[in-house]
């Protein structure tokens, strides 16, 4: 069972907690959609100043709205379009600090300001992304972008994708 916690330490500390919780969350667990939802509610209690945290899952050669937390999103995306796609095309994590200066950004949520998009790799392939967007500019920075990479390689060890 999840029991909620302070987290109190440095931004690092509180990171490595996040994603211990989030190793105890699903190590038992083999459903795909149980295991993403999970995550996306966990990071959702833990970001401060997001709007929409969640998962687009490959199919073919595009993205798919998978669990999330927040507004209703874009259910397809391409690959090669949008902070998602691009990032899922280059398999390369994409932090936008302000998306309205993004060639091809896709508004799903007029609030949203910026956005940090890091690829779920296993064996090579991108089998989805982990979406992150946030109301702020410029409200993701390397200490994030490190730390949600760690994130999304514990949660991918334990899907069956």
């Amino acid at each position: 069972m999840f029991h909620t916690q302070a987290y109190t330490g440095t931004r690092e500390e509180n990171y490595t907690l996040v994603i211990e919780q989030l190793k105890a969350l699903i190590s038992d667990e083999k459903n795909v959609v149980a295991n993403l939802a999970n995550a996306s509610a966990l990071l959702n209690y833990f970001l401060h100043d997001i709007n929409w945290v969640g998962f687009y899952i490959t199919e073919g050669n595009e993205l798919v709205l998978g669990p999330f937390q927040g507004l209703p999103a874009c259910v397809r995306i391409p690959f090669g379009k949008g902070v998602c796609g691009t990032a899922a095309i280059e398999k390369r994590t994409v932090r936008v600090a302000d998306v309205h200066t993004f060639p091809g950004h896709i508004a799903c949520d007029a609030a949203s300001q910026s956005e940090i998009v890091v690829p779920m790799m296993k064996n090579g392939v991108v089998i989805g992304v982990l979406d992150i967007d946030s109301p702020i500019k410029n409200r993701f920075d390397e200490i994030d972008e490190q730390y949600l990479q760690r994130f999304v390689e514990t949660l991918v060890q334990h899907l069956n994708i």
